[in-house]
C-alpha cells in the first residue's frame, strides 16, 4: 500500500508541477508582444544546437576531464563484465577497453571524435589521474597482503615466478627468429631484437597481477587462514 500511494504522490508531483511550467512557458510567451524581442534563427535545428553547445562546453579542462572518466568506467565495465562471463579476470576486460579506446581502434576509424574526447593536451591531466589512482589501488593491496602467508609459501613463489618468465622469454627469442626479416628495422642487431621480443612476451605488470589476486579473494583467504 506504502508504494502505490508512493506512486501516485510521484505521478501527481510531476505531472501537475510540469503542466504549471507549461502554463507559465505559454503565458510568458504572450508577454513578449510589443517587446521587440530578438529571437535565433537556426538552420540545425534543435539537436544541431544542443550538440554545438556541448562540444563547446566539452573543451573546458574540467568537463573534458569527466568526459573522458565516465567513458573509460562505462566501457571497462562493460568489457570487464564481458570478461567476467567467460571466465576471464576482469582486468583483461578492462585493459581490451584501453585499447578499444586508444589511437589502435578508437583513434584509427574515428579520429575526429578520438580528438575531441582524448585531445593531446589534456592526456596529461589523465595520466595524473590515473598514477593516483594505481597508487590508491596499490596501498589497499598492501594492506590486504599477509606476510606471514607469504613466507610460507616462498618456495612455490620462486618456482612459479621463475617459470613464468623464462617460459615465455624463450618463446618471445623464438618468435623474433621467425619475424625478424620482417619486423626488425635496419642495423638492429638479432641478439637485440631477440631480447627485446623476450622481454616482452614475459613482463608482466605487478598492478595486474595483484587486480587479478584481488579478485580472486586471495588476499581475504591467507587472512582466514
Amino acid at each position: 500500500m506504502g508504494k502505490f500511494k508512493n506512486t501516485i504522490f510521484y505521478i501527481f508531483t510531476i505531472g501537475g508541477f510540469s503542466l504549471l511550467i507549461y502554463w507559465v512557458v505559454i503565458m510568458g510567451g504572450k508577454l513578449e508582444d510589443g517587446r521587440q524581442v530578438v529571437k535565433p534563427n537556426s538552420f540545425k535545428g534543435q539537436w544541431g544546437d544542443f550538440l554545438d553547445s556541448f562540444s563547446t562546453n566539452l573543451q573546458h579542462p574540467l568537463a573534458l576531464l569527466l568526459g573522458q572518466i565516465i567513458t573509460i568506467i562505462l566501457v571497462a565495465k562493460l568489457f570487464g563484465w564481458i570478461c567476467r562471463k567467460i571466465g576471464q579476470p576482469t582486468v583483461m576486460g578492462e585493459m581490451i577497453a584501453g585499447i578499444l579506446l586508444g589511437p589502435s581502434l578508437l583513434g584509427m576509424y574515428l579520429p575526429e571524435f578520438s580528438n575531441i574526447l582524448f585531445p593531446k593536451q589534456s592526456l596529461g591531466n589523465l595520466q595524473f589521474l590515473s598514477q593516483i589512482g594505481l597508487i590508491l589501488f596499490m596501498f589497499i593491496v598492501g594492506m590486504e597482503l599477509d606476510l606471514k602467508m607469504l613466507k610460507k609459501q616462498t618456495h612455490d613463489a620462486v618456482v612459479i615466478s621463475h617459470a613464468s618468465i623464462i617460459v615465455p622469454f624463450a618463446l618471445g627469442i623464438g618468435l623474433a627468429y621467425f619475424i625478424y626479416e620482417s619486423f626488425a628495422p635496419e642495423g638492429v642487431q638479432f641478439l637485440s631484437f631477440g631480447l627485446f621480443m623476450g622481454i616482452a612476451m614475459s613482463i608482466t605488470a605487478f598492478p595486474v597481477l595483484a587486480r587479478i589476486v584481488q579478485e580472486r579473494g586471495l588476499p581475504k583467504q591467507s587472512w582466514e587462514r
